[in-house]
């Protein structure tokens, strides 16, 4: 079945950015959020992500008309009836993300490809609830969607192979490079990254070194774009520790498991980027770290 209109259910930062990636690459899209002003700011992120292409002569104005003409906006998930694939992209929730499911499989053909944008959570479990666990995948884009170049393309048991073809067919469709993942917790980037962000944060516990020690020493010594607090401040502290409960309740090792720091830092409210602090605060240019943390080296 050719893929020609795509639904996105939640349009928020990862939402938006994979409508924006899809209408780019020609798709029709339909956007789903749950009321309109959520509906109305997440067009909006789209739009004015595509107005700074114009201003630094990346986009013309006339392409971007044309991405933001493929795009169209509701509140009614029933309106996803007619996509030839549907996108699910709301919050970390494997209750929530079940009975999204339940209401797009009575509404949309039989033939209709599901896919979850889950970093972390069972594809087959949500596949299961539905009638068409073959044609269910897992299409994990990562953040922001628009630059970021990789879609981990997931599998369960139950998946099809021509289905599973087709999904790492779509992703490459849009300029992306498909890596392929079977259903075991986390996958393949937050199985090797979790555990290198979670030890991070233990060198800190530890008094191994301080937070910008750790970070310069990774992306000097080791030569990541980034270090691993910068990246947990960025990921956001709360999504990690979400995300590390999940893959500690898998497999019960030790190194899934979050660090107290971690947990005290997300019971502060200190999330990173988000909040204006985690392990740096934003509230000063350039950001400084955040002092006091305990364990942290002085």
């Amino acid at each position: 079945m050719a893929i020609e209109k795509v639904g996105v259910v939640g349009c928020g930062l990862m939402g938006a950015g994979i409508a924006q990636v899809c209408a780019e690459a020609g798709y029709d899209v339909l956007v789903r959020e749950v009321t309109d002003d959520f509906l109305k700011k997440g067009l909006g992120r789209i739009e004015g992500f595509l107005a700074k292409g114009v201003e630094k002569g990346k986009v013309t104005a006339d392409r971007k008309a044309e991405v933001l003409s493929r795009l169209k906006g509701t509140t009614d998930l029933a309106q996803m009836r007619d996509c030839d694939l549907v996108i699910e992209v709301v919050t970390e929730n494997l209750e929530v993300k079940r009975q999204v499911f339940q209401a797009l499989d009575a509404a949309c053909r039989p033939e209709a490809i599901f896919a979850s944008n889950t970093s972390s959570l069972s594809i087959t479990e949500m596949a299961a609830t539905t009638r068409r666990p073959a044609r269910f995948v897992g299409l994990h884009f990562f953040n922001p969607v628009p630059l970021m170049k990789l879609v981990e393309v997931v599998r369960s048991p139950l998946t099809d192979p021509g289905v599973y073809e087709e999904a790492a067919g779509f992703a490459r469709s849009l300029g992306k490079t498909p890596v392929r993942a079977s259903d075991k917790t986390g996958f393949v980037v937050n199985r090797l990254l979790v555990p290198y962000l979670l030890d991070s944060v233990r060198a800190l516990e530890e008094g191994v070194g301080s937070v910008v020690d750790i970070d310069e020493g990774m992306r000097l010594g080791c030569g990541h774009p980034m270090g691993p607090l910068t990246l947990l401040d960025f990921v956001g502290l709360d999504t990690t520790l979400y995300i590390a409960n999940i893959m500690f309740d898998e497999f019960r090792e030790k190194r899934f498991a979050p660090p107290p720091l971690l947990k005290r830092m997300v019971q502060a409210g200190l999330y990173g980027r988000k909040t204006g602090r985690g392990f740096y605060d934003y509230s000063q240019e350039p950001p400084r770290p955040v002092p006091g943390l305990v364990g942290a080296a002085q």
